[in-house]
């Protein structure tokens, strides 16, 4: 394992630390880091707790799953820069495509305007990104998100 490799796995442990800790929520809907890799993270939660009266996930859960894939994904960010601040959600939009019936993957990839994100932050101690998340379940997506996130190191 290469030092940049043993970085990123404690990285992903301090978030999945992070998560549970600071944001309890998390452990109930047994929600686990998954990967990071080539600029996208990904989340993984079980169907069991997070189950609603159809037999399906919780649309509440699938909402709250890909804001914390966002905001996740933006931890991952400031912390590979060695930069700190807080990340709050401003709005969003979301897109039930089909249930979800079974053990489901929020995904979320680097924005591309991530080098002019970083600049603005840097200067100005605040910026906002829009953030894509897609969960998907057996294969094929079922919920599309979008995000405008605020980092901001003066709260």
């Amino acid at each position: 394992m290469t030092e940049r490799q043993i970085d990123l796995e404690h990285a992903l442990q301090l978030l999945q630390s992070t998560l549970h800790e600071e944001i309890p929520i998390t452990r109930s809907f047994g929600l686990l880091v998954d990967s990071y890799d080539q600029g996208r993270l990904t989340l993984k939660a079980p169907l069991a707790p997070n189950i609603n009266d159809k037999g399906t996930v919780f649309a509440g859960t699938l909402n709250a799953v890909a804001t914390l894939a966002g905001w996740s994904l933006l931890w991952l960010i400031l912390r590979e820069h060695n930069l700190t601040g807080k990340i709050i959600i401003q709005d969003s939009a979301i897109q039930y495509l089909k249930s979800v019936a079974g053990d489901f993957t929020a995904s979320c990839r680097k924005p591309d305007q991530l080098e002019r994100l970083l600049m603005t932050f840097q200067r100005k101690g605040r910026a906002r990104v829009e953030l894509a998340v897609e969960i998907r379940e057996a294969g094929s997506t079922a919920v599309t998100f979008t995000g405008r996130y605020v980092i901001d190191r003066r709260i």
